[in-house]
């Protein structure tokens, strides 16, 4: 069972501008439409976890919904599913660990976890397996960090990295516990 981050962050650690945009991770060309490994990631997951934010962020997407596994969203305040994502999309509402306990036990063993305040969360509850994170050469001096404070240090070993487009680096570690 693991936990997973698989995320974009700018040079300065930012995963959205100070306008909580996204666009400057699309600035990169891509001519072959080189999926940077993410297609071998989902494969190898059960189950999607993130917060609101982070579904209406995809939802604000001008394409087909991203992903073919369950998509567990965070929430204290929805009380319903977009309309048309019922079959996809699955509120949950609790303490992180009592939910991922409840996922693996309905057999999500592998949980791609997504979304800042998400991620940081899982962070300080010490319930983060592997991050792979990739790194957009763009400085935006501002907007949402990945990471917040924690409660004491967490310790990762960096296992590979991987380079993409010349100039996307994808660093893959893994918890030390």
């Amino acid at each position: 069972m693991s936990n997973i981050v698989y995320i974009a962050t700018s040079l300065d650690g930012y995963i959205a501008d100070k306008n909580n945009q996204i666009g400057w991770l699309h600035e990169i060309p891509n001519p072959e439409g080189d999926d940077l490994g993410f297609n071998d990631f989902i494969d190898n997951i059960d189950a999607l976890v993130m917060g609101r934010n982070t579904l209406e962020m995809v939802l604000s997407f001008d394409c087909d919904w991203p992903y073919s596994k369950p998509v567990f969203v965070l929430s204290n305040t929805m009380t319903q599913v977009p309309p048309g994502y019922e079959e996809k999309v699955f509120l949950v509402k609790g303490e992180l660990k009592a939910i991922v306990k409840d996922l693996n036990e309905q057999g999500f063993n592998n949980l791609y976890i997504d979304g800042g305040v998400t991620i940081q969360n899982f962070l300080k509850e010490d319930m983060i397996d592997e991050l792979i994170i990739t790194t957009i050469p763009v400085l935006l001096g501002g907007g949402i960090p990945l990471f917040a404070d924690l409660p004491s240090p967490l310790k990762f070993i960096h296992v590979k990295a991987q380079r993409y487009l010349n100039c996307l680096v994808q660093n893959y570690f893994i918890r030390q516990k």
